[in-house]
């Protein structure tokens, strides 16, 4: 009877929980033979306020790659005239 436990970042459409969902019974199946009626998966989605690596939110990493494709981006034709 396995029971499995994923935690994600919130985020993914119902499509593809529904894929993940549909991928972890076949690998509990096929790699431990597992009877699809006794397996359980469980999905925890986390905000992205509160999941954190190297002491960085997902939101704080993601909010400075905003601001850097931002500052990185081309200028726009009229900026472009003015330089």
């Amino acid at each position: 009877m396995p029971l499995i436990e994923v935690s994600i970042a919130r985020g993914r459409t119902p499509e593809q929980l529904r894929s993940l969902i549909a991928e972890l019974h076949r690998a509990a199946e096929t790699s431990v033979g597992a009877v699809p009626e006794n397996t359980t998966v469980i999905i925890r989605e986390i905000e992205h306020e509160h999941w954190s690596r190297g002491n960085q939110t997902i939101a704080e990493r993601n909010a400075a790659t905003q601001e850097a494709a931002l500052n990185d981006a081309p200028l726009n034709a009229a900026e472009q005239r003015s330089h």
